[in-house]
């Protein structure tokens, strides 16, 4: 299928590795001309030559940590001047460490909210502008599961995204008339750095080998495996597409099945 995207400008950030990456690689098979980003410039840039070469397009990569004002200001300005306006955002940022209520110090809250909330409402602002001039845009969030089903031992995580969920929610309503739509992927368990992380953390408050936290997970899942970020990106493609035009202030799971609840 023909998603109609093919040379539209996509900006992909925290997308050198995981789930931003596997969006990355799939706009980019759709021919978009995507910029990506990471904390790490040389690993972004790395990451954008092994895309481009993957799939012929034109990959650019930016060193930004979209968690602080000045950093996303220059990508914004960066990826205009190489690329163009971003006519599809997909906003992503590494999570916040995992804590309860009890161990998570008061000033990690305003980190967890600048990481998880604020980067993307500074980054859906600055290209929304131009999205509303051309009559067309495509806003995807990368939430979590945990926004419909709070996951234990990440009280901030949980914290954040569910505040920018109810930001998307809002905010699709207002740009729905410009052309704009604006939805959520939320991802389960895939296998991702985070969740080497997630589970060794697990591991170690359990006592038990990492391989075997992991197991678990699959066992737990419906369909007894742990998701990949090719396939978290193709749901992302196909919500930057023009086919998907009427859809819009969503959260989509891509989960394996693994959330249990009606809505």
């Amino acid at each position: 299928m023909d998603f109609g995207i093919e040379g539209k400008v996509a900006l992909v950030t925290a997308a050198s590795r995981g789930l931003g990456r596997g969006c990355a690689e799939q706009l980019a098979a759709e021919k978009c001309r995507v910029a990506i980003c990471s904390r790490d410039g040389a690993a972004a840039k790395q990451a954008a030559g092994e895309i481009s070469a993957k799939t012929g397009a034109e990959v650019l990569g930016f060193g930004a940590d979209v968690s602080k004002i000045e950093d996303t200001s220059r990508l914004l300005e960066a990826v205009k001047q190489a690329l163009g306006d971003p006519e599809i955002l997909v906003t992503n940022a590494g999570g916040p460490p995992p804590g309860t209520f009890a161990g998570t110090a008061l000033s990690e809250y305003e980190k967890a909210l600048d990481l998880n909330l604020m980067s993307a409402v500074r980054l859906i602002h600055g290209v929304t502008p131009a999205m509303k001039t051309k009559g067309w845009g495509r806003v995807i969030a990368i939430t979590s599961i945990s926004v419909k089903q709070p996951i234990g031992n990440l009280l901030l995580s949980n914290m954040a995204r569910a505040g920018l969920t109810g930001f998307l929610k809002t905010i699709a309503t207002e740009l729905a008339p410009a052309g704009i739509t604006v939805n959520a992927l939320l991802p389960g368990t895939h296998k991702t750095s985070r969740i080497d992380q997630l589970v060794q953390d697990r591991a170690t408050r359990e006592d038990k080998p990492p391989e075997e936290v992991y197991q678990e997970m699959m066992k737990s899942n419906p369909s007894q495996t742990i998701g990949n970020p090719s396939d978290f990106g193709a749901a992302a493609a196909f919500l930057a597409s023009a086919q998907a035009r009427y859809i819009t202030g969503q959260n989509l799971l891509v989960d394996g099945g693994n959330y249990r609840g009606l809505l």
